[in-house]
């Protein structure tokens, strides 16, 4: 082989520079299991549809709050709640960055619900008065 003083160690070196990622995160883990709030015993559906379908079920109450006017979501036990992403999810997860920003930071996501949402305490999303009393569950 001609210049092998030269290939294999270029070889060598691109090898190294491929797998070292790979290598520094071998022992981490990747999964972010936020918690509940100590006085919230569950949340709309169990950890484990949260943390698999909250942007599905997140989109899905946009469009069915906004677009059909729908604005009560049904859980697999029965339970209403408000579909309300400040009302509903931001009453008992208040921390943004604890709750939300840690696990997007962590696999690089950029939700675009903040374009529309204000986490100001003073600026509650409206809810139509025919769905005041209809939640439950919390």
């Amino acid at each position: 082989m001609y210049n092998a003083k030269y290939i294999i160690p270029g070889i060598l070196f691109f090898l190294a520079l491929i797998f070292t990622p790979v290598l520094y995160n071998l022992g981490k883990s990747f999964e972010v299991t936020p918690e509940l709030p100590k006085d919230q015993k569950e949340c709309i559906e169990d950890a484990k549809v949260m943390r698999d379908k909250h942007m599905q079920i997140l989109n899905e109450w946009r469009n069915e709050a906004v677009r059909d006017g729908n604005r009560i979501y049904v859980n697999a036990k029965g339970q209403k709640f408000v579909k309300s992403l400040t009302n509903t999810c931001m009453s008992c997860h208040t921390d943004k960055e604890k709750f939300c920003d840690r696990c997007h930071n962590t696999v690089g996501v950029a939700p675009y619900c903040w374009d529309c949402h204000n986490l100001s305490p003073n600026q509650k999303s409206p809810i139509p008065p025919a769905a005041t009393g209809e939640t439950g569950g919390h």
